[in-house]
Order: structure tokens, then C-alpha cells, then sequence
């Protein structure tokens, strides 16, 4: 193995990058960083058929919103580009030929419907030691009809396995693991008619040629691990072999099998980092859209499936280089716990100084034809940021600090909470106490106003709840929200006066 730590993420352009992707992209990042290596992008387009040409871009920006930049790859470049396979395509036919030349691969001809009528006969089929010798391939056929067949381009390439081998390696994750050749195929390499190799191949001659120290996946290759581990002896670079990790499955909110694209929907919440939209299909809304941070991403799915020393669970990007370990990474699989993702937000944007926050919120403002100062937007967000999960529903829950309270429209949308709370205990006496208020709130401190009101109320033999709740409603339209004297400071006197006049009339009108 080299003694350099060079990891990739190796993503196929194949549709959105899922979520388990962008944490497979996460482990591979912070294990290189943490060791001092390479973060390597490269992307695997060998299966065409499922190709999807706006796929690479999604992942190109996929990563860069999340601040996980390669070192090297299509876009950044590097000394063992081509980064894409099917711009390295003249590079695979060689050790196809060298495994083929050293007895390690044939060619089959075997068709599609030909195999596929043999499975419905054998539902356990494979191709492989007990079926090889029955089958159309340069193992069965005489030279001039290999020649042939060859010639006309239609075949495939074939790993020939031992009959009865056991196949082991080690794994960071998972220690000693075992597989026997009897329960594998010979997996095809290369297809001819398309002059390209298939996944493992490609993987293989990729890593090594790319000097791969570590390699990082998901636990679904798992299974193809053994069969990587014979291409390694069979081409001769067993010595060069890299470490396999093979990370857990991320499952559904309740742990009932592997979180799927399908999931967006049934439990309402984003499985892509960013909104995708293939044509003839629905669009499907990522974290990014959602009004997610890139940081508490990150945080969020660091933790699916890793385990830091204590209980510690807010950690920046560097902090993260710096704790993970990939020997702490569990072996059973981890569950989407959305409301656990929404927390981090939410503890993200408290985390955040006002300032910061209220110079994205004035962005998103003017982007609606709203101008606000950002002194305003500073109080705004502090008074908001531990009442809301995203830093784009502060516009929404905290409607009131930019237009004043539709009270007809919470009549109509709480009808029973309103007239409990509110109009069944409005009385022409509370409503003369009420008059004065606006005298009141003329203070430009939130202190000021708290005094001004607790004397009116003491002069007045009244209690917060014989009050209050009635000036929070008139200033806000709703009957929670943050500190109703700090509300009242920010809104200012004229604004306070006018709504307070307005809430008057509403009462009076029912």
C-alpha cells in the first residue's frame, strides 16, 4: 500500500447525489484531512444506460456548497487525470487484454435472452465454475470460433474465480471478513460491443493507477470487495492492495430498511443535498432548499454513524478533521432522524452572531422587494433565532416585525383560540385601560417600557395576564412570540400607537 493517504469519492453520474453519497463523501474527506492526504473526486460514468448528463454538475455543486472541495479531480485537476472514466476509456482495454492473456479472464458470448431464459429455469443460477463449461465462451468454443465471435465485437469479458477458494481481507469497520468463490460470479470486466469496462474493472485499475491508499464506501460493496481483492492478485498489484472501510447503511426514519429517494416524500423531508428535477419527473427538495446551513449538514450526518469520544455533538469542519477516527464508525446502520437534523439548525443559527444573521436576512428581504437596515435585522434575528429551525422562516414567524398583524386573518384561521383568549375578555373597561397604552411604550429600550408598564399596571391593581396578553396580540397578530417588551422597543412608539389603535377597532367591530 502506498505509503502517501490518497482517498476518493467516486460517485456514478447516474441521478442527485443521495444524502448516504454526501456522508460517504464526508468520511472520505475528513479521514484524508485528518491523515494529512488527498480528497480525490472521481467520477465513475461507465454504466451508460443509466447515465444522467446533468448528474456530475449536481455533484460538482453538491460539494462545493458543503465546502468539501476536492484536491484533485474534473474540475480541480491533478497528476493522474483523466477524472472521469469514460475520458479514460483507451486505459482499460489493456489490463483487460492482461488478464485475458494470463488466464485469469475469458470472453463469453453468451446473450442476454439466453441467460435470462437460463435463470428462469435456475432461479439461483451463476455464472461461474458449475456453469462455465456449459456456456458459450472462449472456454467451451474452438479458437477460430473465439476469433470470430471476438471480431465482431459482441462479447464480454469474464474474471474466471477459483472453483472453491476462501477469499479474506481485512476491513476498518467490520475486522477479518471472509467470502468463498463457490458463492460468486464471474463477474464481467469489459464489454466489447461498447468498448468500455464495467464498474469493477474500471475501480480497480482506477485505484491503483491513482495511487488509492483508503477505500471509504458504503456497505452495499461489501460483496464485490472479494472479487476486487482476486483483480489485485490477478494483475499483480496485491502489494499495493488498498484498506477497505466499509460504512453502514443509513436507514428510514424508523429504521425499517435503507433510506430511499421514495422517503422525501412519505415522511416530508430532503434525501438530496440540493433540490433535484430529472425530466418527466417531480422535482425532489434538497437540504440546501430546505433553508439548511452547510454546517449543520455536515454535523448531522458526521454523526450517522460515528461515535466521537463523550457526548460532545456540535463540531465545526475542523473540528471534525480533527475527532474523527474511522475506527469508531459502527457497523449497524444508522437511522434519518429529520427532527435530530432540524435541531442542529436550529442550534447553528443560535450559535451565530446576530450580525451574521441578519446580513443573510436582509438578502433574503430584498430578494421580496423588502429593505430593512440591518440594525434592525440584528435585533430582529435575536429576538427569532431560538424560535425557528431555518433562517428563511424568520420572514414567516416573525411576519409581524415587517407588516402590521392581519387580525381578520387569525380570526379566520383561529377562531375558537381568539375569541377564548382575547375577545371574549374585552370590556369596555379594559378597553379604556388599553387607550392609554400607547403613552407608554414611547421608551427606546426594552427596560424602559417594562417599567413604564409594571407602574401602569400596579396603579392600576392588575396582574401580566390581565394585559399582556392583549398588547403581545395587538403588536404581533398572534398570541406567542419572543419578549413583548422587546418587541415593543424595536416596533417604536408611532408603530406601536398604530397598532394598538387598529387592535382597538378590531375588538370594538365584533
Amino acid at each position: 500500500m502506498s505509503q502517501q493517504v490518497r482517498l476518493r469519492f467516486a460517485p456514478s453520474p447516474t441521478g442527485a447525489l443521495h444524502i448516504g453519497g454526501v456522508r460517504t463523501a464526508l468520511y472520505n474527506y475528513l479521514f484524508a484531512k485528518k491523515m494529512g492526504g488527498t480528497f480525490i473526486l472521481r467520477i465513475e460514468d461507465t454504466d451508460r444506460k443509466r447515465f444522467v448528463a446533468e448528474a456530475e454538475d449536481y455533484i460538482n455543486e453538491a460539494l462545493a456548497w458543503l465546502g468539501l472541495t476536492p484536491d484533485e479531480g474534473v474540475v480541480e485537476g491533478g497528476e493522474y487525470g483523466p477524472y472521469r472514466q469514460s475520458d479514460r476509456k483507451a486505459i482499460y482495454a489493456k489490463y483487460a487484454q492482461q488478464l485475458l492473456d494470463s488466464g485469469y479472464a475469458y470472453y463469453a458470448f453468451d446473450t442476454a435472452e439466453e441467460l435470462d431464459a437460463i435463470r428462469k429455469e435456475e432461479p439461483n443460477f451463476k455464472y461461474g465454475a458449475e456453469s462455465r463449461m456449459k456456456l458459450r465462451n472462449s472456454l467451451t468454443l474452438s479458437q477460430e470460433e473465439v476469433d470470430q465471435l471476438v471480431a465482431s465485437g459482441d462479447y464480454v469479458v469474464r474474471i474466471l474465480l477459483p472453483a472453491e477458494e476462501e477469499i479474506v481481507f481485512e476491513d476498518m469497520i467490520r475486522g477479518v471478513v471472509r467470502y468463498n468463490s463457490r458463492d460468486m460470479d464471474d463477474k464481467v470486466l469489459y464489454k466489447g460491443s461498447e468498448q468500455m469496462p464495467t464498474y469493477h474493472l474500471a475501480n480497480i485499475v482506477d485505484d491503483y493507477l491513482m495511487k488509492i491508499s483508503h477505500v471509504v464506501r458504503g456497505e452495499e460493496w461489501l460483496p464485490s470487495t472479494p472479487l476486487h481483492v482476486m483483480l489485485y492478485r490477478y494483475l499483480g498489484w496485491e502489494e499495493s492492495r488498498p484498506a477497505f472501510a466499509h460504512l453502514p447503511l443509513i436507514l428510514k426514519p424508523k429504521g425499517n430498511g435503507k433510506l430511499s429517494k421514495r422517503d422525501a416524500a412519505k415522511f416530508e423531508m430532503p434525501v438530496f443535498p440540493l433540490d433535484f428535477e430529472q425530466e418527466g419527473q417531480e422535482k425532489i427538495k434538497g437540504f440546501r432548499e430546505w433553508g439548511f446551513a452547510p454546517a449543520p449538514v455536515l454535523n448531522f450526518l458526521a454523526l450517522l454513524g460515528w461515535h466521537p469520544e463523550g457526548d460532545r455533538e456540535m463540531f465545526s469542519l475542523e473540528e471534525l478533521v480533527e475527532a474523527f477516527d474511522i475506527e469508531k464508525v459502527s457497523k449497524s446502520g444508522a437511522r434519518f432522524d429529520f427532527e435530530k437534523a432540524r435541531w442542529f439548525s436550529q442550534q447553528y443559527l443560535i450559535a451565530t452572531e446576530n450580525k451574521v444573521l441578519a446580513e443573510e436576512l436582509q438578502r433574503i428581504l430584498s430578494s421580496q422587494g423588502k429593505d430593512y437596515s440591518l440594525a434592525y435585522l440584528e435585533a430582529v434575528a435575536g429576538m427569532l433565532k431560538e424560535r425557528v429551525y431555518f433562517l428563511s422562516e424568520m420572514p414567516v414567524v416573525g411576519q409581524y416585525f415587517f407588516a402590521a398583524p392581519n387580525y381578520e386573518e387569525t380570526l379566520a384561521n383561529e377562531a375558537k383560540n381568539l375569541k377564548k383568549k382575547v375577545l371574549k375578555k374585552w370590556t369596555a373597561e379594559r378597553a379604556e385601560l388599553f387607550a392609554q397604552l400607547p403613552e407608554l411604550l414611547t421608551a427606546s429600550d426594552a427596560a424602559g417600557i417594562k417599567t413604564a408598564i409594571t407602574s401602569f399596571m400596579e396603579a392600576n391593581s392588575l396582574g401580566f395576564g390581565d394585559l399582556l396578553p392583549f398588547l403581545r396580540f395587538a403588536l404581533s397578530g398572534t398570541m406567542k412570540g419572543p419578549d413583548v417588551f422587546e418587541m415593543a422597543a424595536l416596533l417604536g412608539a408611532e408603530e406601536n400607537k398604530n397598532r394598538i389603535q387598529a387592535f382597538m377597532a378590531f375588538c370594538d367591530a365584533q
